[in-house]
Formats: structure tokens, sequence, C-alpha cells
């Protein structure tokens, strides 16, 4: 028998050997799971705590922790809260309608103001706090609900990675940007050093005595694209947050370890 491979299976061999590994390219230079990325953050669980802390019936607030969000990212969160409501009512936890929260926040409004300038986005802390307080002493009072769970969608500039693949890494995720524009392409001046917006979910978890239990940061996506128009810099996408898969793996790393994720990230290889 001749010890020459056919051109049949010379083709066959070159398709199972090269192609598992360019799928497996592909697959790094858009998603965060499925190894290391030394981004990931360390999330805050105090153990003490959740040991403690009767977090069995949750509610998702429907404001912020933190500073408001722009407009074209506040647009998302609704959807998204119920992604996390979803999420967290899967591993066992009993989650009640947002409108235990909403209905006496829109209350507390009433007897101390909105704590967020209109002017300014710029939220008075003290308010805020008076006005939670509130919201949770009727809560404790008149629900079951023992867990309040924040969630915050932070949009802030990270960079693009120089070399062959051009991602960025950010909060434990790997995104490619994506094109806007009916340009041809990028052009050989596009500044690859320049910042680009991206989104990351922060989830606070808090008993009924206003400790936070845990908080976590997941990234979701980039919030820019690459113009291609001038071909020389990123502007806004349109169709910022659209991807569930994108937002799931955000939030399964915003939650870890509070509910384990698969494939977390952050884990070193053995003999790393």
């Amino acid at each position: 028998m001749s010890n020459t491979l056919s051109p049949s299976w010379g083709v066959y061999w070159r398709l199972t050997t090269i192609l598992p590994l360019i799928l497996m390219l592909l697959g790094c230079a858009t998603s965060g799971g499925g190894g290391f990325n030394d981004t990931t953050r360390s999330n805050d669980l105090k153990a003490d705590l959740l040991a403690t802390s009767n977090l069995t019936d949750v509610v998702v607030a429907h404001v912020n922790l933190g500073a408001p969000s722009r407009n074209y990212v506040a647009r998302a969160e609704p959807r998204i809260d119920a992604q996390v409501a979803n999420y967290l009512r899967n591993h066992g936890y009993k989650v009640h309608p947002q409108r235990e929260f909403s209905q006496r926040w829109e209350n507390a409004k009433l007897i101390y103001g909105d704590p967020i300038d209109p002017t300014t986005g710029r939220v008075n802390r003290k308010t805020f706090a008076l006005m939670v307080t509130a919201v949770r002493d009727q809560m404790r009072e008149q629900t079951s609900i023992n867990t309040i769970v924040f969630t915050d969608l932070i949009e802030r500039e990270v960079y693009i990675a120089s070399g062959m693949n051009r991602v960025a890494r950010f909060d434990g995720v790997s995104r490619k940007p994506s094109l806007r524009g009916a340009g041809s392409g990028v052009t050989s001046e596009f500044d690859w050093g320049a910042p680009v917006a991206a989104i990351s979910i922060q989830i606070g978890v808090y008993n009924l005595d206003l400790e936070q239990v845990f908080l976590g940061i997941g990234g979701i996506d980039l919030s820019d694209a690459i113009d291609t128009r001038s071909g020389r810099g990123f502007v806004r996408r349109k169709d910022i947050l659209d991807n569930e898969t994108f937002i799931e793996e955000g939030l399964q790393l915003a939650m870890h370890p509070l509910i384990a994720m698969n494939n977390w990230p952050g884990q070193r290889p053995e003999g790393e």
C-alpha cells in the first residue's frame, strides 16, 4: 500500500486540523468565556454577611446605585433588569415584581424630592439614602422581600489590543469592534490607540439592614464602532446592548461567585 496521502484525504486532514484552530481563534476574539482573561474582576462577596443574611426573596431596583445611565444606555435597563431577574429566578431565588420597589420609591419621592438633579445628573446621596431606607421599611412591614438588587450599567473607555487580534478586553470579556457607515472598511490611517466606549454591568446585593453582601462587575459590549465613513476613529453604535448573549455573559460574570459561573475566565490554567 502506498504511503502517499490521496488528495481527498489531504483536504480532509487540513480541514479537521486547521478549521478547529480557526474557530477557536474566532471564539476568543468575540467572547470572554472559555479561557483566562486577566481583566476579570474579583468580585466582592462578604461570606460572613452571606451566612447571616436570609437572601431568598429578591426585588430588582429600577434605580441605579450610582449615577444615572445616559439616555441611549437607559433605554435597555428594563430589559436587562428582566434578564437579571430571570437569572436569579433560575438559580433558586424568589423574585418579586419590580413595582414592589418602584411604587414605594415614587411615594418616597413625594416626601423627600427627587435625589437626581435633572440638569446635571448628580445624585444627592443623603436624599437617596433616606429614600432607600423608607422603601426598605415599607417592604419589611408589608412584604416578604429580604434582598434588594441594584443593577447599574457603567460606560467607560477601554482600549483595543495591538497585534493581529484587534479586540478590547475589559471586565472579563473580549469584544471585537463592529463597523458603522458606508465605507469599505478600516483605512491604514485608523487610530487604533484611541479609546473606545464600553459598557459593563455592576450588580450590588443588599440585605434589609442595607448591608452590601455582594458587589460584582461583568463586561457586556462596546458602545462604539469603527466609523468607516472617515476610517479614522470611533462613532457611537446604533445597536447598543442588543446582543442577548453578551448581556447574559456580563451578568454571569457580575454575579460570580454568588452564583457560580461555568468556565469563569478569572481562573488561571494549572501550571501558569
